[in-house]
């Protein structure tokens, strides 16, 4: 990658990854299929799923008293992001790249089967299918996000709700190896984001900012999961909303860094 060519990635004004070539699609998800997995996740006896607040807060609150004939959960490892609504599910289909995740036949009593992606993005589902879609931290470890979204939006039943949230942030350089981070993971710059968004034909029913990167680490310092606690996400949220005018894609200075990390967005197929 020449440096004029980073330049336009690390500003945010172009999405690393979304304009590359087959080959380069398939380098890349040979890299990232175990990423996740390689970083701890797949040893499930110290595994532990620490969102489940932050879920609820972003999401499950707006969706209560719904109750859905098929979910599909994108690269939700273990499916732990859909436990708090499993009883709502009547059958759930898992998206994961990663082998080390296709444990269970059930998410709480519900069917659950896992299938592998496909390199190039395609979903091998028909369209119209799910009618609840859930992608929590996973597309900025896809290259071609444009094209994965769009798929998202074919396979959403109308009237559909798909969840998502994601990193808007650079997550630092990513040509070099970064700590506790995969090969290519970046974020997604917040106006590419919402094209993205708006090109698949998605309705937004809501958008939050969430992520203020001081409250989880004061929050670990004293013993307690940030995203899974009622008081430190709804502070998260408060400071983000103040602060949601601020979203520098690539940040280096602690200024900089005080501002919403992330983004969620409650989508909807009309």
């Amino acid at each position: 990658m020449n440096d004029g060519k980073f330049e336009l990635y690390i500003s945010g004004k172009r999405l690393y990854g979304d304009d590359l070539t087959p080959p380069q699609i398939m380098d890349w998800f040979k890299s990232e299929e175990d990423g996740y997995a390689n970083l701890g996740a797949k040893d499930k006896s110290n595994y532990r799923y620490e969102y489940h607040a932050l879920n609820n807060e972003l999401f499950y609150k707006f969706l209560r008293g719904k109750r859905f004939k098929e979910a599909l959960g994108i690269g939700s490892a273990y499916g732990d992001e859909l436990i708090p609504i499993a009883d709502r599910l009547q059958s759930i289909m898992i998206l994961e790249p990663s082998d080390a995740f296709a444990m269970d036949s059930t998410i709480g009593q519900t069917p659950t089967t896992y299938v592998k992606p496909n390199v190039s993005g395609d979903f091998p589902f028909e369209s119209n299918r799910f009618d609840l879609i859930t992608c929590f931290g996973v597309m900025h470890h896809v290259p071609n996000v444009s094209h994965v979204m769009k798929e998202i939006y074919r396979c959403l039943s109308v009237g559909g709700s798909f969840c998502i949230r994601e990193p808007i942030v650079s997550m630092g350089d990513w040509r070099k190896p970064r700590a506790g981070l995969t090969a290519n993971e970046r974020g997604i710059p917040i106006d590419i984001f919402d094209k993205i968004i708006d090109e698949a034909g998605f309705k937004v029913a809501r958008r939050s900012f969430y992520d203020f990167r001081p409250i989880p680490i004061i929050a670990t310092k004293i013993g307690v999961d940030a995203y899974n606690n009622y008081f430190t996400v709804k502070l998260d949220q408060l400071v983000c909303n103040l602060l949601s005018w601020r979203t520098p894609y690539h940040r280096t200075t602690f200024v900089e860094k005080l501002a919403p990390a992330s983004v969620a967005y409650l989508l909807e197929k009309a």
